[in-house]
């Protein structure tokens, strides 16, 4: 995506935000915009670049001594006092990819909580495990599942003094 095309995409990402969050504190409703928010609030907080829409495998892009990773970002808003049991959108198995990054969200206001990655293929061998409907059917891992196959990368871990 060209940079003028990006930082336009990104202007029109932070002005939904806060509409959507205020859409959810009305009704009670996601607006249907948690993974665009997602890959904008990734995005910005890791300086990754966004590929065009469509890109197949891959929403983001990170430039490493090793040459360009491609990044899958998943979003999940949530309320971080509740206790109830999350699960991730559907995880594409096939295509390019290296990484993916899960950015989890506060429900009320759309605001990054943390963001876990973990690599994409220790994600695809997971959702081949048999045992669940939702994970072997639907591509979709629970928040518990992710985090234990990957490490937190925001808020960075603080170091022990």
């Amino acid at each position: 995506m060209n940079t003028e095309v990006s930082e336009r995409v990104k202007a029109i990402l932070a002005a939904v935000k806060p509409l959507a969050a205020d859409y959810y504190q009305l009704t009670g409703k996601p607006l249907g915009v948690t993974g665009e928010v997602a890959e904008y609030v990734a995005a910005t907080v890791l300086g990754l670049e966004l590929s065009p829409p469509r890109t197949t495998g891959f929403d983001a892009i990170r430039q490493t001594p090793d040459g360009p990773e491609r990044i899958q970002i998943k979003g999940r808003a949530y309320d971080p006092a509740g206790k109830r049991s999350q699960r991730i959108g559907q995880i594409k198995p096939a295509g390019p990819c290296d990484t993916v990054m899960l950015v989890l969200l506060h429900n009320a206001t759309l605001d990054p909580v943390e963001i876990w990655e973990a690599p994409f293929p220790a994600v695809v061998a997971r959702l081949a495990e048999p045992g669940s409907i939702a994970r072997n059917e639907r591509g979709a891992l629970a928040v518990s599942d992710f985090k234990r196959l990957g490490r937190r990368v925001w808020p960075a871990s603080e170091t022990p003094t």
